[in-house]
């Protein structure tokens, strides 16, 4: 079983992966974007704007965005032929080097996410609700580190949650974490942003710091409600959390253990149903805002208490 980021020394700092700017098809410039996001309280942001032609394949530099309290990621969001359902792959890299030379004619989504993924990046499969992406399409985006598995600007359409396609990859196998974003554009017309978000464990708010905590899956996602702690032994999974009226685990099985109340912080369910295989948290709040945990592996080796 991987370790949880609760394990973890540091603290949490929240943030946005998937962020766009007047780079791409955003309304404000890098430097506005940056400031809503310092205002809303984030602890750091990746501006990832389209990296197409039609922008000039931009990377957006935000280097000199950082100051005390408040850092960037460099990333882009990369695009190259085809899924089943739609012309373009869309994908979320996060820490890619400023230099990252634009797709060839011949390069494909999933050897563009290969090249991103040797280059230093973290690695995202962006809104497969939202872009109809098929199980076969996201097997073959072997490369990925992590499904976009909540997507704000998709409640437009009704496709806001992958977490679907997200449990049948990780039934077949696929080793990944789950994360959520707003992929703001900030345009009159959209939702509001900082409507979804992560909280990343790290020792410092440091790229470099919080980069290798992504790709190790040392964070959760929320809408609103905190994950204080998740520990597991061999039978049980006991969650902590910030006041909300639903916990749920679910997982690699059909089924859920719930427990359900008002102003809910903690609570210890049993793991029988999810055994050799995985299992997530979800809290609810009475907002109905959510959070939830990166996929949790269970094996042989969880007989062992994770303190």
């Amino acid at each position: 079983m991987q370790s949880l980021p609760f394990d973890q020394s540091g603290r949490f700092w929240r943030g946005n992966l998937h962020t766009h700017s007047n780079q791409s098809d955003g309304a404000l410039s890098p430097e506005a974007t940056a400031q809503y996001y310092r205002d809303a309280g984030y602890d750091f942001l990746a501006i990832t704007d389209h990296f197409r032609t039609e922008y000039g394949f931009p990377l957006t530099d935000t280097t000199s965005l950082r100051m005390e309290g408040f850092t960037t990621l460099l990333g882009a969001e990369l695009h190259a032929p085809r899924t089943e359902a739609g012309p373009s792959w869309h994908i979320v890299a996060v820490g890619l080097p400023l230099d990252f030379t634009p797709p060839t004619p011949e390069e494909t989504g999933p050897k563009l996410a290969r090249r991103a993924r040797a280059a230093g990046a973290d690695v995202g499969m962006a809104h497969p609700a939202a872009s109809l992406l098929s199980i076969a399409d996201a097997e073959s985006l072997d490369a990925a580190h992590a499904v976009e598995v909540y997507n704000a600007l998709a409640t437009r359409e009704d496709r806001v949650d992958s977490w679907h396609l997200t449990d049948v990859l990780l039934n077949r196998g696929h080793q990944l974490h789950a994360y959520a974003a707003d992929d703001a554009h900030l345009q009159p017309q959209d939702p509001p942003g900082c409507a979804a978000w992560i909280h990343v464990r790290a020792e410092s708010l440091g790229p470099d710091q919080l980069l290798a905590a992504l790709k190790a899956g040392h964070y959760y996602s929320s809408t609103g409600p905190e994950l204080l702690d998740i520990s597991l032994t061999s039978e049980h999974i006991t969650v902590r959390c910030s006041p909300v009226h639903k916990i749920l685990i679910t997982g690699g099985a059909p089924g859920v253990q719930v427990f359900q109340g008002q102003d809910l912080t903690d609570c210890t369910l049993p793991l029988a149903m999810f055994r050799d295989r995985f299992c997530r948290v979800t809290v609810e709040d009475n907002t109905g805002g959510r959070a939830w945990s990166n996929p949790i592996h269970l094996s042989p080796a969880a007989a062992a208490d994770t303190r």
